[in-house]
């Protein structure tokens, strides 16, 4: 494992009931990088996240969290799931404030909310303090859950396919939203998602994930440049690779 890594998996298993999901898992993610986790439907994608966020405990091996264990760094996490899951009788900035709230407490309100504003106009919604999440569009609304997430100021935000919902334009905006933010706020991000141009576009390095009982098939670094185009001839060849991948796993060709 690396000397940087922020997040480590060592020869992890994981048991649900009688059946084996994770069979010695083993990766890690450094501070401040954007790692994305792909693989097919049921492999145990957001598993990993729960079990990074202390939520579920591993059965064998090893899990640490910028170096203790989950159950003990969990202030220093905050998750974006794939509903917004907003308060309907809040505003967006009250929405943002009860992130802080709850894991706080009663604080410095006028501190708080000058923050919350701040995170507002971070991810695009400065015009839009006021409004109820029924008058706000879905990416609008997840942009308002990922605000509410930096309010809390972790160091690692756990993404679990938080745009998956969301139309084909949509998605393509918020990814390049999601971009932006992470350069601004260098936080360590680990992103689910079962969407291969999304992991290119997005990621620094690509976990992938096998069928279950779950491993590590295979690490793919990503050095393009950003913005990235999908029509790069890196990205091209990355893709090309992920898509043999998804497909030996659909045939069942890889043990």
């Amino acid at each position: 494992m690396r000397p940087d890594a922020i997040i480590t998996f060592e020869n992890v298993g994981v048991v649900l009931g009688e059946e084996p999901i994770y069979d010695r898992l083993n990766f890690d993610v450094r501070r401040g990088e954007f790692v994305c986790v792909l693989g097919p439907s049921g492999c145990g994608k957001s598993t990993s996240l729960r079990i990074i966020g202390g939520l579920l405990d591993a059965s064998s091996g090893r899990v640490t969290v910028d170096g203790r264990d989950p159950h003990d760094a969990w202030p220093e996490i905050a998750f974006v799931f794939q509903s917004p899951r907003l308060v309907p009788w809040r505003t967006a900035l009250d929405n943002v404030l009860l992130g802080s709230e709850l894991r706080f407490g009663a604080g410095d309100r006028e501190r708080r909310r000058s923050r919350a504003i701040e995170l507002l106009n971070l991810v695009g919604l400065a015009d839009d303090t006021d409004k109820y999440p029924s008058m706000l569009s879905g990416g609008e609304r997840q942009r308002v859950a990922i605000a509410r997430a930096l309010a809390v100021d972790p160091q690692i935000v756990l993404m679990d396919e938080p745009f998956s919902a969301l139309d084909l334009n949509m998605r393509s905006r918020m990814r390049a939203e999601m971009e932006r933010i992470w350069q601004q706020t260098g936080k360590t991000v680990v992103f689910v998602t079962h969407d291969i141009d999304e992991a290119l576009q997005l990621a620094d390095r690509t976990i992938v994930l096998s069928n279950k009982p779950t491993r590590v098939l295979e690490t793919i670094e990503l050095k393009a440049a950003r913005p990235r185009a999908l029509g790069e001839q890196d990205t091209v060849r990355h893709r090309e690779k992920l898509i043999r991948l998804f497909r030996s796993l659909e045939e069942g060709s890889i043990a």
